[in-house]
């Protein structure tokens, strides 16, 4: 079964003014299916380093290989990090297309390996390639939705039938379980946690015991929407501080995690901000499944509920981020005010808490007018993102927002 994804018409428009777009994303997310799916008028030569073949022919005979791809083809060739010998080649293969008049669809590649975090395979193509990110399904993308834009939607004159956020969490996740009800997850992701550990860790690093990962993704799963403490899972993982940086920095440039940044001010301003970034994992089933609880327990849980709730959302917003070009961090003062997330649009600031419950008190609102007082007239809105169905002003600037305005 296919559905279309949102990002499937940047690609393509990309393409049209780049020779080569490099399609990152975690196992699964469905990169390869959206290539085979792109709307395109011209001839298309796909391939996969899946195949042991093409794999140790490219590696072998890089010169070659790339020589002998199509010059009148878009060629398409997934999991491209497996053989960084053919890169070189890449690189001169776009300069003398460039030479002779052709600089765009020349090569799509897809991996799911950060390229920029690996040196040796970005090198050769900065300034040559374009860098695009999928992820697993957003809810807004599941039930077929526009996705919200929090710069311009007005608020106020919005109506939202209730939601069931339950069911768009345990959506909003990797395409092949989004759109299978029978599928048994516990199991999809023990094959998926078995083929990152027994291949990806081995081949894109160097760490010695690849099994050290599963503890280090537990005590990440634990600690979801926390600051990064390096020292603290050190000693919980018995590896030593550098060990447990490599570990950390795999899960994150293999899309199992990722980073949502220290919100940063001008210097000018007398403010300390806390400088340590946040964690969430990219896919909040993922999450579950390392928790060992099914979505409904969690979901029953209060205290853990809100950890998780605050983890999808954060999924939702870093997935429109990627679409938007908008910029993703976190807010938070040494004297303990914060915001969840704060997006930035140009000199535009929107700054979003989460609160899984479905009231809002007005004691949540301290950091969202700490927020608006530092950015005065760059601040466009404040929203606590709810249980709740009904959009209530706050403050100034500043409303309550059910959650289901992520995909209704």
């Amino acid at each position: 079964m296919f559905s279309k994804r949102s990002l499937s018409e940047k690609v393509v428009q990309t393409l049209d003014s780049r020779p080569l777009v490099y399609l990152n994303g975690a196992r699964q997310v469905g990169k390869s299916t959206l290539c085979a799916h792109l709307d395109m008028d011209c001839k298309i030569n796909r391939m996969t380093f899946d195949s042991p073949l093409l794999l140790n022919a490219a590696r072998n005979n890089p010169r070659e290989f790339v020589g002998g791809l199509p010059a009148d083809a878009l060629n398409v060739i997934d999991e491209v990090q497996f053989a960084p010998e053919i890169f070189p080649y890449l690189k001169m293969r776009v300069d003398e297309s460039r030479l002779n008049g052709k600089n765009n669809r020349l090569f799509l590649l897809t991996g799911s390996a950060n390229l920029m975090a690996l040196p040796v395979l970005s090198d050769a193509l900065v300034g040559r390639m374009a860098v695009l990110s999928l992820y697993p399904f957003s809810a807004a993308e599941y039930y077929g939705a526009k996705a919200t834009d929090w710069f311009s939607d007005d608020f106020l004159t919005a109506e939202y039938p209730e939601s069931d956020v339950l069911d768009a969490v345990r959506h909003a996740t990797f395409p092949e379980i989004a759109l299978n009800g029978e599928i048994d997850r516990t199991a999809w992701f023990d094959d998926y946690l078995t083929t990152i550990l027994n291949r990806d860790v081995k081949a894109l690093s160097d760490l010695k015991n690849p099994d050290r990962m599963v503890t280090l993704l537990s005590l990440l799963a634990m600690r979801a929407g926390g600051l990064l403490n390096m020292a603290a899972m050190a000693a919980e993982t018995g590896a030593d501080v550098k060990t447990v940086e490599k570990m950390a920095a795999f899960a994150v440039n293999s899309f199992m995690v990722f980073q949502v940044r220290p919100w940063a001010t001008p210097n000018k301003l007398n403010k300390r901000f806390v400088k340590s970034p946040k964690l969430y994992f990219t896919d909040t089933n993922f999450l579950a499944y390392l928790l060992k609880r099914d979505l409904k327990t969690l979901y029953d849980d209060k205290m853990a509920w809100g950890h998780v709730f605050e983890n999808f959302v954060a999924g939702e917003l870093v997935k429109q981020a990627s679409l938007n070009r908008w910029e993703l961090s976190h807010f938070r003062t040494q004297t303990g005010k914060e915001v969840d997330f704060v997006l930035e649009n140009g000199g535009d600031v929107v700054g979003i808490e989460v609160k899984s419950s479905a009231s809002v008190d007005k004691k949540y609102l301290s950091g969202l007018r700490e927020l608006k007082e530092l950015t005065g007239d760059r601040f466009k809105q404040g929203i606590v993102l709810y249980a709740g169905n009904a959009v209530v002003p706050l403050d100034d600037r500043i409303f309550a927002v059910p959650v289901g305005r992520l995909w209704a």
